[in-house]
């Protein structure tokens, strides 16, 4: 068979209600030279089963683990697997229009040394946006661009600071040669802790907004869940640790600090103590070894303080305006 252009890797666990509505979406695309990797994360249900005989057209490879490795080890397998110039990673519950490779393709041609954000509404609710990119704040947090506002009409590409992995485009040797996911991470921040290391290593990120997805969101575990609690603060330390470049990171530290300190607050109040507490002194129990990691990343750093700086929401306020504004929307 042919090298293909693009490799797109599922990751799937459980996911038996969204794999042949994904499957259908893929088989719609406008540009076919494509391979599908099917990475299955321990399921305990049928839903990679005879995934060859049920879509024979598509040139597609399923690899089975027994156990579920996290997200983030997953990807890194079918990343490894794929022989294509361009690695897309898409959700099993993440359902793309018919030009949603074409558009990305497009970017790609217009942007080179880039990776690429889609746009994410919600397939529940069409008219709200499920996500645009990811922003990473000075003081360390980070979170979906857009997410829960009204859609809008498409406007042109633009840059954002990351990807997030549920609907993402890379040059597939950049992918590998900054390490893929850090697989300590398991899930939670680590599309934004790739895509600091992608930035360091000279490359931007942009949103195609055409590009588009609907998506289910937060199947797995929840937006409040101890699991996706504990995950998201520990590795938000961790990111800051291993990727803030020294001027940025000691300059912000305080911010950081306080950060912390106030989610430690604010979940304790709100009876997920256990969980904020274990991320936290587990991330301070992590790093040594993210320290380790940060010489071999800073030590490859190509893009300037200032552009990574600009790069960056520095809005202080910004965190606490959007968790209190996303919180008042939920509750």
């Amino acid at each position: 068979m042919n090298q293909p252009l693009i490799s797109i890797v599922l990751v799937a666990w459980n996911s038996a209600a969204y794999i042949p509505r994904c499957f259908q979406h893929l088989l719609a695309q406008t540009v076919q030279d494509f391979e599908v990797i099917v990475v299955d994360n321990g399921s305990k249900d049928d839903g990679c089963a005879d995934l060859q005989e049920k879509y024979p057209t598509l040139a597609l490879r399923v690899e089975r683990l027994e156990i579920n490795r996290g997200f983030s080890f997953a990807n890194n397998l079918g990343a490894q697997l794929a022989t294509g110039k361009w690695l897309t990673l898409l959700n099993t519950d993440a359902f793309p229009e018919p030009d949603w490779l074409e558009r990305l393709l497009e970017a790609a041609q217009l942007h080179p040394n880039a990776f690429f954000s889609s746009r994410q509404v919600q397939a529940n609710a069409p008219e709200l946006l499920d996500g645009e990119g990811d922003v990473y704040h000075v003081s360390g947090l980070a979170w979906r661009n857009g997410y829960g506002a009204r859609t809008y009409p498409l406007n042109e590409i633009r840059e954002v600071f990351s990807a997030c992995g549920a609907a993402a485009f890379f040059p597939r040797e950049e992918f590998l040669n900054a390490g893929g996911f850090d697989e300590d991470y398991l899930s939670y921040h680590e599309d934004v802790d790739l895509g600091f290391r992608l930035r360091l290593r000279g490359l931007k990120c942009f949103l195609v907004p055409n590009a588009v997805v609907h998506h289910v969101g937060s199947v797995t575990f929840g937006k409040k869940s101890d699991f996706s609690i504990y995950h998201g603060h520990r590795n938000l330390v961790w990111t800051y640790a291993k990727d803030m470049p020294s001027a940025l990171f000691w300059f912000y530290l305080p911010l950081h600090i306080f950060i912390n300190i106030f989610f430690l607050l604010y979940f304790t109040v709100k009876g997920q103590g256990g969980a904020i507490w274990r991320a936290k002194l587990d991330a301070l129990r992590g790093l040594v070894p993210m320290l380790k990691k940060r010489g071999a990343i800073q030590k490859n750093r190509k893009a300037s303080i200032a552009e990574l700086h600009r790069a960056m929401s520095r809005n202080w306020l910004a965190p606490f305006l959007t968790f209190l504004k996303r919180n008042t929307e939920n509750s």
